[in-house]
């Protein structure tokens, strides 16, 4: 497949996660789509990606650069959300949330069938509020 049909194929997921509609990544990700962050197959993605929801039901991803070579396509995302549900057992906090994320799927026949993602979880919990900065972290980086 073009670079291009790779990057809209990535673009669609992001679009089918705002949309929470699940059932268009049928068309998007590989039944046996594997992401080192070990989340196996189309439908345990799905299963996470519901969790998310459930815990932020606002969730919302903005696509913020796209780069494709080869068979993979990088994208700089970065992720909103109200935390109003139960999140890996945290209890709702309302807070509203936005890190940063990259992530690369790589692609085969028009399907997301491998992916890695990095999120920014020290911000991310930083903003919740379950983690607080040390002094000494204050000291060394004031605005955080």
């Amino acid at each position: 497949m073009s670079l291009e049909k790779n990057k809209a194929i990535v673009r669609k997921a992001i679009e089918a996660i705002n949309k929470q509609d699940l059932s268009l990544l049928d068309d998007l990700v590989a039944p046996n789509y594997f992401d080192h962050r070990q989340v196996r197959g189309r439908e345990n993605v799905k299963q996470f990606v519901t969790m998310v929801f459930k815990a932020f039901p606002d969730f919302h991803a903005t696509i913020e650069d796209i780069i494709a070579e080869g068979d993979k396509v990088w994208a700089r995302v970065t992720y909103s959300g109200t935390h109003t549900g139960d999140y890996l057992g945290f209890a709702p906090t309302g807070k509203t949330i936005s890190y940063n994320s990259v992530t690369i799927k790589r692609l085969v026949n028009g399907k997301m069938v491998e992916g890695w993602t990095v999120n920014d979880m020290l911000d991310f919990f930083k903003q919740l509020g379950i983690i607080e900065p040390t002094e000494k972290a204050k000291s060394l980086f004031p605005a955080s």
